[in-house]
């Protein structure tokens, strides 16, 4: 006769070690993607010089792309900012 006392535990231990294995897997794939998708301190965006603040024009520049101000606004700063 066979002895089962081990075949339960043996399936348990299997599917426990399997759930690990994919849990090690997704966690990578997930790490990967952070790694891929998070921005690069070292590189600032461009328009920007590296470890220095934007500057006043280029602030009023990304205002007036995102819509903040209109043009008339934009080039009435910029005017003020390119005499001071």
């Amino acid at each position: 006769m066979m002895d089962w006392s081990w075949g339960w535990g043996a399936m348990m231990a299997g599917g426990l070690g399997m759930l690990v294995f994919w849990g090690l897997v997704l966690g990578l794939v997930v790490w990967a993607v952070r790694g891929f998708a998070v921005p690069n301190p070292q590189h600032p965006p461009s328009g920007t010089q590296s470890g220095s603040q934007p500057t006043a024009l280029e602030i009023l520049q990304a205002r007036y792309a995102r819509g903040e101000i209109s043009r008339e606004e934009y080039e009435t700063i910029r005017r003020d900012l390119q005499t001071a």
